[in-house]
């Protein structure tokens, strides 16, 4: 469903050069959920923005569905970080989810259509006369969310959405976006700076180094499909996979600081 492809991106201006990207290769197939990990400012939200026609690459190129990324492309949808600064304030809950329909060509009542079963689905199915600004920081996420579900992606790209909520609430939306992935088979490509949260959503973990970036490593998680915030994160699986993946970021970071690297063995 994605294909990424060499992509690399230098920002220039105000006398400097930085390499935010180096040449970054990988795919999400179909109905796959994939997460991105890497160290704090490696350039994952940038990569993100490429992937989604968001900014330009300088070099290299992205497909969704075998056509070439040159734009924000109508079978993508984006959940930013910040849902605070991405929601209207002015405008009413069932409003803000139902703006980004009004560009597809389809009647008033389906648009309506969409909207409630999309904040059903995110369990706000009686927020819609609400303003964001009356809801909790969770719940201005969920409707977020569901304006992205609202406009029936393919795809489905999500930047570090839950860093800003509380932990209770952060599992909450962990398990929301595994059960609405199933549902719907939507491709969902999640970065997050949380290893935990990478291994415990991912059906595979895609680890970048530090900028400027390169893909690692990446792997399976063959975690079962039923998981849960208890006994999941307890399985010998999980720990081995968190482990792996810590290792990872801390080698990437020595390096970065021109600690001699040190190859680790391939996951099985």
């Amino acid at each position: 469903m994605l294909d990424v492809r060499g992509l690399r991106k230098v920002y220039e201006g105000s006398g400097r050069r930085t390499e935010a990207v180096r040449d970054l290769t990988f795919t999400v197939g179909a109905g796959e959920l994939v997460c991105l990990v890497g160290p704090s400012g490696c350039g994952k939200t940038t990569l993100l923005k490429c992937v989604g026609g968001l900014l330009a690459p300088t070099a290299g190129e992205v497909s969704l569905a075998g056509r070439r990324v040159e734009g924000p492309p109508p079978g993508l949808a984006f959940v930013f970080q910040e849902y605070g600064r991405s929601l209207f304030p002015w405008m009413r809950v069932g409003d803000n989810v139902e703006l980004p329909l009004k560009q597809k060509d389809m009647g008033r009542a389906r648009r309506r259509e969409l909207v409630a079963d999309a904040l059903a689905s995110v369990g706000l199915a009686d927020a819609a006369g609400a303003y964001p600004w009356q809801l909790s920081g969770g719940m201005q996420q969920r409707v977020a969310i569901a304006r992205a579900l609202a406009y029936e992606p393919e795809v489905l790209l999500m930047d570090e959405p839950f860093a800003a909520v509380d932990a209770q609430t952060r599992a909450d939306l962990e398990d929301l976006v595994r059960r609405l992935w199933r549902e719907r088979g939507i491709t969902v490509l999640f970065v997050t700076h949380d290893i935990d949260e990478a291994v415990y959503l991912g059906e595979r973990v895609i680890v970048l180094s530090a900028s400027p970036t390169v893909v690692r490593e990446q792997f399976e998680v063959g975690l079962p499909a039923e998981r849960d915030q208890v006994h999941t994160r307890v399985a010998p699986r999980f720990a081995e996979l968190r482990t792996r993946v810590y290792e990872q970021i801390r080698a990437a970071k020595r390096e970065a600081s021109g600690a001699v690297r040190k190859d680790t063995p391939p996951l099985r």
